[in-house]
């Protein structure tokens, strides 16, 4: 009987040992998926904040002070240029014209009496020249005057839109007063920021002009393409960007000054690199990755992320082309553990994520 359970319990012992061995190797056996970053130029589109203005947006004000005698036009309304938009009471400049052509026909009796005289040697030329420059003086007054009279009639100086009134029919307005905004919004420029580094990627690889769109504050797409037209000449000291500027067409008028909206611009990316989302994890706010080393032995390494598209980053700093990077079960490792890895081309796990880098 003794020896019946001696030999029970040797059996159990081996069996338990087998046991471990098999849950030994299987731990030992366990691989993790490893992959570099994929060095490839590229482009990626990124997106500005905007500010809307038209190509044309000017202050109305009165010329002259007066009685706001009629308004021809309405808020919203688009006007032709040379169309009669604000009338301010015209009767006391009619009345300085009145009395300044008075005066200019008087002297101009005076200047051709004057000149038979001198034509007779009655009078002396300096006095033929004294009433010449009295009678210059008073047609100059009544093409002032005349002016004067037209300034009371304000029209549009281009095809435009009409914005809000500051005045009403009737009010009393002095001269400077702003009446209303107009604007010419057949094309719209579009004002963005652009930091340093991304206007020297865009100065160095772009050809001709670049296209641009505009995403609207709706969250839809323009439906013209805008164009880059002009860069500032100076970058502004306090945020590091330098101000680029789109031209868009706008014939449908959809766009109005004010508006604001984010710039799509396609950016050129040389040798740059490329890895997948998920090989990253946070700390702080701050993205990290898995780096394994040469005897398998994993570390963490702080990154910075140059861009982010659909299941990928593309990496500024902290990488390298040949550094091998814990793909997947980051939350089953630890600092320094040395792992078991099978090494995968970047080229087929980018591909299995099932993007497209151009």
């Amino acid at each position: 009987m003794n020896r019946v359970l001696v030999l029970i319990s040797l059996f159990g012992f081996l069996g338990l040992a087998s046991c471990e061995k098999k849950e030994e190797k299987k731990e030992e056996e366990v691989s993790f998926r490893v992959t570099s970053p994929l060095q490839k130029d590229t482009m990626v589109t990124k997106e500005y904040v905007s500010q809307i203005h038209a190509i044309q947006h000017i202050e109305l004000r009165a010329l002259e002070k007066g009685y706001l005698q009629k308004i021809f036009v309405d808020e919203g309304q688009a006007v032709r240029q040379g169309q009669l938009m604000f009338q301010i009471m015209p009767i006391v400049y009619q009345a300085e014209l009145q009395k300044s052509e008075a005066e200019a026909n008087y002297v101009d009796i005076e200047y051709r009496n004057t000149k038979r005289l001198a034509d007779s040697n009655i009078v002396s030329k300096n006095e033929l020249a004294l009433s010449k420059a009295k009678f210059d003086k008073a047609k100059a007054e009544v093409n002032l005057a005349k002016t004067h009279l037209q300034f009371t009639t304000i029209k549009a100086p281009f095809n435009g839109i009409m914005d809000q009134f500051r005045v009403r029919q009737g009010s009393m307005v002095d001269e400077g007063d702003l009446l209303t905004t107009l604007s010419d919004n057949s094309k719209m420029w579009v004002y963005f920021n652009v930091p340093e580094a991304e206007y020297l990627n865009f100065k160095t690889h772009a050809n001709g002009p670049q296209n641009v769109h505009l995403l609207m504050a709706n969250n839809e797409r323009f439906p013209y393409a805008g164009v880059v037209e002009t860069i500032e000449a100076d970058f502004n000291n306090e945020t590091g960007n330098i101000a680029f500027r789109a031209t868009f067409p706008n014939p449908k008028g959809l766009l109005r000054h004010g508006e604001t909206g984010s710039i799509e611009m396609t950016v050129p990316l040389k040798k740059a690199l490329i890895i997948p989302q998920k090989a990253t994890f946070e700390v702080l706010e701050k993205k990290y990755v898995y780096v394994v080393d040469s005897k398998g032995v994993i570390r963490s390494r702080e990154i910075s992320i140059a861009a982010e598209l659909p299941h990928i980053f593309i990496v500024r700093d902290g990488l390298n082309k040949d550094d091998k990077i814990l793909l997947e079960g980051l939350r089953q490792v630890k600092e320094n553990e040395k792992i078991h890895y099978k090494f995968e081309q970047p080229a087929s796990v980018i591909a299995n994520l099932g993007l497209y880098a151009e």
